[in-house]
This record gives structure tokens, sequence and C-alpha cells, in this order.
């Protein structure tokens, strides 16, 4: 079952969000696929996380982390080669694309590779001139600080 949501009473009130139905889209076409591999996503700090993904049977050199803008990457690919005939496999080893949706200014810090799990670092790291900043009224009276209207 899909569900549709509508929009209309934001666009009435933000700008620039434009994408926010393409993200809300994908995260819903996402939780109804495949969830492998199985991953953890947390928050290690106030502007730090990290996403944990279990894949078990691929080597550091099968898995490919790419970072985009606004957009992290996970791929993996097990070469072929000629094992030995399994009675039972699951150790499941077969490729997959994983893609997260990151928010602005959130970066890939660091990916390392532990016992099975592939392990990134993500951190928010907003630039100074995009940080919320106080401004000085200049002036003595509460009249220098209004803004006048010139006639057109």
């Amino acid at each position: 079952m899909r569900t549709t949501f509508d929009f209309a009473p934001l666009w009435r009130s933000t700008i620039g969000f434009d994408h926010l139905a393409g993200l809300v889209d994908s995260a819903l076409r996402q939780a109804t696929e495949d969830n492998y591999p199985p991953y953890n996503i947390e928050r290690s700090g106030e502007d730090r996380y990290r996403i944990t993904l279990a894949v078990a049977g691929f080597g550091a050199d099968d898995i490919s982390v790419t970072a985009e803008q606004n957009a992290l990457t996970i791929e993996a690919r097990k070469p072929e080669t000629a094992a030995g005939e399994y009675l039972y496999q699951g150790i499941a080893a077969r490729p997959f694309r994983r893609v997260f949706n990151l928010a602005d200014y959130v970066q890939v810090k660091q990916a390392s590779f532990q016992h099975g799990l592939l392990i990134i670092d993500l951190v928010r790291k907003v630039p100074e001139a995009m940080k919320p900043r106080r401004i000085q009224i200049a002036g003595s009276g509460r009249a220098s600080a209004q803004i006048e209207q010139k006639a057109a």
C-alpha cells in the first residue's frame, strides 16, 4: 500500500524546500524495499553521527563509499571466485547499494572497517558565515533603529 501526502500547505509558507517531497517519497520507497545490509544510525554528539553497516562476507576492498552533495552512497560487490559447493549459505554476500540523504553541511569525517562492520563517522560543520549572528543596531534612540521606506 502506497501513501501519498499533500504538501500544498507547506509550499504556502516555505521557500527552497522543493526537494522535501522527493526525500519523503524516497524514504517511503526504501521502507518497503529490501533492507540489506542491516545498519544502525546513531547520534554520537551534538553535531556528530555514526552509520554502522553489518557487511559480513565483504572485505574493505569490496566496498566503495562515495560522498556527494547531500548524499552518501555505499556500494559493495563481491568478486566472483570459484568457490566450493555450499551445502548451506547463510552469509549473504549479494551486491548492494545503499544511499543515505544527508542534511546541509553534514560531511563524512572518516570510514573504517572492523570485525565485519563498516563504520562511517559524520560531522555537521556549519560555516561561520551561515551561523546565526546578532546584528548591532546603530544609533542611540529607537528612531534610528527603524528602516525608512523611500517613495518610488
